[in-house]
């Protein structure tokens, strides 16, 4: 019950002590009591190496996406997806008739017997012409034709045999599958439709892995060349290290842009093929005040820290820049040398009584 009686006085606190800073930028400093210790642990700021970033916009797009083809000619029997339809990789999305494909398997296997059976004779031919020519009984002449009714049997059989699967292969073709998991993003046929080979069936994309093309001006390809690192930033301040980055080796003529890929790992992001996205690329290194996220204090668009200098305590706002890991770049508002509370609510607990304390003087 304190506790929570301390947390609202901690709130009104701040939003006082925020709204004094409207125009200083720092709240009115209260004395720290001589005679006692801070109730807080502080954080020293001073500069560190940072990387030198600079910010271009990209766009979102999917490493897999493609467009299904039909590789044998039919009628479309059923289409089981729709576009924005989520497929998982081997699910059936479309169907054709298979009538002749049917067919040409009948034809295929009835070749093959036929095939099988001139094979048959003409190994039993060649044992029996290679049986008399042991005894002299016929001229190697007649040897060598029976060998020769066989082999070429031998080869009839096997390309009947390479029909067969074939012919099963164009019956597997009227039955189309994912090849990944995805978004179905557009159908090219309708049911009933007749299609031939390579004619546009379904196209689609897959969410696992995405990568971003930014176009970067010809001025800093020299630094982006030479580092190779770049982030992406997202919306609520995280950043996405990229795997890789893929400078392509020419510019385009009109703009005089170099476009960059950043490869991305596989992470839940919330990010969509198509959407822009910022992207910080490295180039080079600069000295920053970093202070951690959790001695910040937010409130609506402000974002202030405790400061304590020369025995006073007082909320200073403050500018941020961008995000290192779970420090944050600080702008404008602190100096290197300042002393930053790194438990917010319990600088704003002490705050709060030293205001009490003096209002009760």
């Amino acid at each position: 019950m304190q506790m929570r009686t301390e947390l609202g006085v901690l709130a009104l606190v701040s939003a006082l002590t925020l709204g004094l800073t409207g125009c200083g930028g720092e709240s009115t400093p209260t004395e720290i009591v001589a005679s006692g210790e801070l109730p807080f642990s502080t954080l020293t700021v001073s500069p560190v190496s940072a990387q030198r970033e600079r910010i271009w916009d990209g766009v979102i797009e999917a490493v897999n996406q493609a467009t299904l083809s039909a590789q044998t000619g039919g009628r479309v029997r059923e289409v089981l997806v729709d576009v924005n339809d989520y497929v998982k990789a081997g699910d059936v999305i479309l169907r054709f008739t298979d009538v002749e494909q049917q067919s040409a398997i009948r034809q295929a296997q009835a070749a093959l017997a036929a095939a099988k059976a001139a094979l048959d004779e003409a190994e039993s031919d060649f044992k029996r012409i290679s049986e008399i020519f042991g005894r002299q009984l016929v001229s190697k002449a007649q040897l060598d034709q029976a060998t020769a009714r066989r082999d070429a049997a031998k080869a009839q059989h096997e390309s009947a045999q390479a029909a067969v699967r074939a012919a099963n292969e164009q019956v597997d073709y009227t039955v189309v599958r994912a090849p990944y998991s995805g978004i179905v993003t557009q159908r090219h046929v309708e049911v009933g439709e007749a299609v031939n080979p390579g004619q546009p069936l379904i196209s689609g994309l897959s969410l696992d892995k995405l990568r971003v093309n930014v176009q970067i001006p010809q001025s800093d390809m020299a630094s982006i060349r030479e580092h190779a690192k770049a982030s992406l930033l997202l919306a609520d301040g995280k950043r996405i290290d990229a795997e890789q980055v893929i400078v392509f080796p020419y510019a385009d003529p009109t703009t005089h842009t170099f476009s960059v890929r950043l490869e991305l790992p596989q992470a839940e992001t919330g990010l969509q093929p198509g959407m822009t996205a910022k992207a910080a690329f490295v180039i080079g290194a600069s000295e920053r005040l970093l202070v951690p996220e959790s001695a910040l204090v937010r409130r609506s668009e402000v974002t202030a820290v405790y400061v304590v200098s020369e025995g006073k305590v007082s909320l200073r706002q403050i500018r941020l820049g961008h995000r290192f890991g779970n420090e944050i770049e600080v702008l404008a508002g602190l100096s290197a040398g300042d002393a930053v509370a790194t438990d917010p609510v319990a600088a704003g607990v002490y705050l709060s009584r030293m205001h009490a304390r003096e209002l009760a003087q």
